[in-house]
Formats: structure tokens, sequence, C-alpha cells
């Protein structure tokens, strides 16, 4: 399974979206990762829909989207319609998993989900082999920057054998806290897709850190590695 960059504009510079998002998807980023947040799941608001339309008419990329929000259900078409290859939603915020998970496969987006620090894997058990994308924080969601957490390496791990037994093809993805510092041992835990947003735009030369980290993180993970 190949290395998959998804820079996160959360950590860009707003002022000049699209000049950002153009660079990293030059310097080879897989995916733009968006980052929506309705400041109440999260204490902090940011993008809708409309900000990924307007990314759609720019540019044919994958754009990745994570709903922190609460009554994800909401949000599925609204997104389908603006363009969103993948949309992620979380597993705290909805009883009906498995519902949310069809209705974004019908309308023609990869389904992810995500589970917060404190979250079990069990949570997402039963709907494993389901899954387009795992996506595992190794922060608490609702701000760029943070420092990653630590015992979020063995929950990885855990998650690469849930999805290996599960036979999901799913991708197991990291959000928070990824850098040059902590890819390598991200990627050596089982992770295939790596969310960076201030390590790539807060520096000098976001498509070197976008092209470090994939050296970085296909040393450990070569094409084709599944675990």
């Amino acid at each position: 399974m190949s290395v998959r960059i998804a820079p996160s504009i959360l950590s860009a510079d707003l002022g000049n979206l699209w000049a950002g998002v153009e660079t990293v998807l030059a310097a080879g980023a897989d995916q733009i990762h968006v980052d929506v947040m309705d400041g109440t799941f999260v204490p902090n608001l940011t993008f809708g829909a409309g900000v990924v339309a307007a990314l759609r008419r720019r540019t044919p990329a994958p754009l990745d989207c994570h709903l922190m929000v609460e009554h994800p259900e909401t949000y599925i078409d609204r997104f389908a319609d603006a363009g969103a290859t993948i949309l992620t939603i979380h597993a705290e915020a909805t009883p009906h998993l498995q519902r949310h998970l069809a209705h974004i496969r019908s309308r023609g987006m990869a389904a992810g989900v995500a589970i917060n620090p404190a979250t079990p894997l069990a949570a997402v058990e039963e709907v494993a082999a389901e899954l387009d994308v795992l996506l595992v924080m190794s922060v608490n969601p609702g701000f760029g920057g943070q420092e990653f957490w630590e015992p979020a390496l063995e929950k990885i791990t855990r998650a690469r054998r849930l999805l290996t037994l599960a036979g999901s093809r799913a991708h197991l993805a990291v959000d928070g806290g990824v850098s040059r510092e902590t890819i390598t041992r991200i990627a050596k835990a089982g992770a295939d897709t790596f969310v960076a947003g201030n390590a790539i735009f807060s520096m000098k030369d976001p498509a070197a850190e976008v092209r470090e980290l994939r050296r970085l993180a296909r040393a450990v993970r070569p094409e084709g590695a599944t675990a």
C-alpha cells in the first residue's frame, strides 16, 4: 500500500490558501486534508463545504475532508456536492456509524472513520471491513501544532492488526503531531497515510517538507507494504 502525504490546510496561510495548496500538490502531496470543525464537537471553527467547492474548481486532486462535527449525517450531501473525495466522520459523533458510512459511499466518496485518543478501537471493530480509511487521532482534535501523543503508537499497531484481521484494504491514517521527528515511528507502527499541517506549512519551504516526509515514510514502508 502506497505512502500518502496529506497536508492539512488548517495550518496554511489562509490569506493565500490556493498558493499553499498549489505548492504542496506540485511537490507530490497525495491529497489535501480539510479539517471541518463546528465549534461544538471540538472547540474551534474552521472550513465548510464552500472551501471544498472552491478548491475543487481549482484542482482535480483528492480532497480529504475530516468532519469534526456533531450530527455528521447533516453534512454528507453538501460535501458530496462540493466535490469531496474522502469523507471521514468521528465514531464518537453518532450512534449510527454504519448507516452514515453507507450514505457516504452512496454519494461516491470514500468512507472514513476517525477516533479520538481516548476512544477504544472497539468503537470501529464492527465496521472495519466497510472502511476505506481509519483515522487514528494522535492529538485531541481542534487545533493544529499540538505535540504527538506517544501512546498512540501502540494504538496504531493494534489498528493495523484490526484492519488485517477484518480483511480490510482501508488506509490507516494518523493525524496530529506528524513531523520529521515522528513519522518514522508512526510508519513503523503501521500507518500508511500521514496528515501533517504545522510540520509542512509553518516551514520556509513546504514543498521540501512534503518530499522529506515521503522519503522518511518510504524508508520504513516500501511500496506495497501492508503491515
